[in-house]
């Protein structure tokens, strides 16, 4: 088999797309979104991995599968801080309205 009849993985592009929108978002946006396209990347992900391992001989592209989970990951634990920075801002905000310091 050459390799222009290789077929892309289907979902692997996927995969790439939305762990790149899973750190920018998360990083420029909010972080629920982030975590949001990191859990899409993450499934798309695994469905293009079940893809590839039934027949490996006929797709192409494994690597977008490794490259969207990583960046998944990433985005997901941006937006795991980004969700601990939050609360601790939001708590310490409630702690001096309530001790009256703020004045």
């Amino acid at each position: 088999m050459n390799n222009s009849e290789y077929q892309q993985i289907p979902g692997s592009s996927n995969a790439l797309t939305f762990g790149i929108l899973s750190i920018v978002l998360t990083i420029f946006c909010c972080g629920p979104f982030g975590a949001i396209f990191s859990f899409l990347g993450l499934s798309n992900a695994n469905k293009a991995k079940r893809f590839y391992e039934e027949n490996p001989g006929n797709y192409r592209g494994f690597e977008n599968i490794s490259t969207g989970k990583i960046l998944s990951y990433i985005g997901l634990a941006l937006a795991l801080i980004y969700l601990v920075l939050g609360i601790i801002y939001f708590g310490l905000i409630i702690a001096f309205f309530a001790n009256g310091e703020f004045q």
